[in-house]
């Protein structure tokens, strides 16, 4: 049986989402026709289109568990009359004929504070921690609330919460993550920023996956490099490679071969680099190069058996083990032979044309490096990477819903908001955003009061 659309175009039904097909069927409801239907029919159809809105994604059953018949309203009082009067006024000469009539002119006898009560047939469900996530603009639609809440997206008071039906009490506090938010109620992509963002998120994932060891890295410099192909993707974005997550460069510079991921090309590359650092060391004896003492030929000694038992072992070895133990004795041999890098001294014969070439190509770099750091410290800046449209634009059909309930205290700067209190009824208002009038509301209330 396949699965009917969840947004019909001959059935109007409206549903708790920004889909433009839901926007275009809510300017089509129309009151309820009760005309030729029984008090049953129209209890039902009532139900059947507000539970649509309300709370679909609920089971019925449980829905039903949660409906209360008493619905918080908010009565207006006269603060000048309760503060003259503690109620005992109302039975004097009660019976008697002393009682005084209402006046015709009050705004009681006029119904000019009529409050809806029966708006808040729904309002059980305003609690539900996927409702208020939606209710506060952080998603596009009840459903996507619910899944941010069941992935782990929405925290509670500092807590991960990953039930969507958690209760929210006044003063709790939810937050969702600020790029689930921006996806949420984000402009899509186009396809040129899709395909865009592919090739940049298979380089990083390359560049990244031949990366391992963080703090080896200035060890490494001299006999690695980092990826060109991510260099390349990087530069077209604007950005450094600062800003990708890396731990380790990965690609010997005595190897000509392109780097591969294959386990067996990583360990032949890692096998012809201790095979040349084992020559180096044995080199030190054979041809005298340097004049060694005594104890620094038997550091030498003990360095060339250390590397000749991790040539042996490099196939129960992973990755990141070899670089590291490489990355050790690669240390260990310049400390044995004090190796250390001389710092280019500047010749007294530099000509002027020099000096300013070296000036200006100083200049271009800090200029380069004050333009990558203004780029990430934008406010919305332009990143293929992300899964929504960069720089950030509101979703369109979006303006319609942008709405925020009385009873949240939302911050988007932030990603979080504030349930202060439960939705109530005051004059001429429900606190329950529905698109229904208040005849469905009622049909839809006796519905469920007759269940209870």
């Amino acid at each position: 049986m396949t699965r009917k659309r969840f947004h019909g175009l001959k059935k109007v039904k409206v549903r708790a989402t920004w889909n433009k097909y839901n926007l275009y069927n809510l300017s089509r409801l129309i009151p309820l026709n009760t005309t030729h239907k029984t008090f049953y029919q129209q209890k039902w159809y009532a139900k059947s289109a507000s539970r649509a809105y309300h709370g679909e994604h609920i089971r019925e059953g449980q829905w039903q568990r949660m409906f209360r018949p008493r619905m918080q309203a908010v009565v207006p009082m006269d603060h000048k009359y309760l503060a003259e009067n503690d109620g005992s006024e109302q039975a004097t000469g009660r019976g008697s004929g002393q009682e005084k009539e209402m006046d015709g002119n009050s705004h009681l006898a006029r119904g000019r504070w009529k409050i809806p009560y029966l708006h808040m047939t729904y309002a059980p469900i305003e609690r539900r921690l996927d409702m208020a996530v939606w209710r506060s603009l952080f998603a596009s639609s009840a459903r996507q609330a619910r899944q941010f809440c069941i992935h782990g997206k929405v925290k509670v008071n500092g807590q991960v919460m990953p039930y969507a039906g958690y209760l929210l009490n006044p003063g709790d506090m939810f937050q969702v993550e600020p790029d689930s938010a921006l996806f949420a109620t984000g402009a899509p992509k186009e396809q040129a920023q899709i395909e865009k963002g592919k090739k940049l998120r298979r380089a990083r994932s390359r560049y990244n996956k031949s990366l391992r060891l963080a703090p080896l890295k200035p060890a490494l410099k001299d006999y690695y490099r980092p990826s060109v192909e991510l260099q390349n993707a990087e530069e077209e974005e604007g950005l450094g490679l600062e800003d990708v997550t890396v731990t380790a460069p990965a690609k010997p510079v005595e190897s000509s071969a392109k780097f591969s991921t294959n386990m067996e090309v990583f360990r032949k590359e890692r096998q012809r680099t201790l095979e040349n650092m084992l020559a180096k060391a044995v080199g030190q004896f054979e041809k005298g190069l340097r004049k060694l003492g005594a104890k620094k030929k038997i550091e030498l000694r003990a360095y060339i058996k250390d590397v000749r038992q991790v040539r042996s072992r490099i196939n129960r070895k992973s990755e990141a083990e070899l670089d590291a133990e490489i990355a050790s004795l690669l240390s260990r041999y310049n400390t044995i032979l004090d190796i250390k890098k001389s710092e280019p001294v500047a010749s007294a014969k530099t000509t002027a044309n020099e000096i300013a070439r070296q000036e200006a190509a100083a200049s271009e770099e800090h200029q380069k490096a004050l333009l990558d750091a203004v780029l990430r410290i934008q406010d919305n800046p332009k990143d293929s990477s992300k899964p929504y449209a960069t720089p950030w634009r509101p979703r369109p059909y979006m303006s319609p819903f942008a709405f925020i309930p009385r009873y949240l205290e939302v911050n988007h700067n932030i990603c979080s908001a504030v349930y202060l209190r439960h939705p109530v009824a005051r004059p001429w208002l429900a606190e329950v955003p529905t698109p229904f009038d208040a005849e469905t509301q009622q049909l839809a209330f006796a519905w469920y009061l007759r269940r209870k």
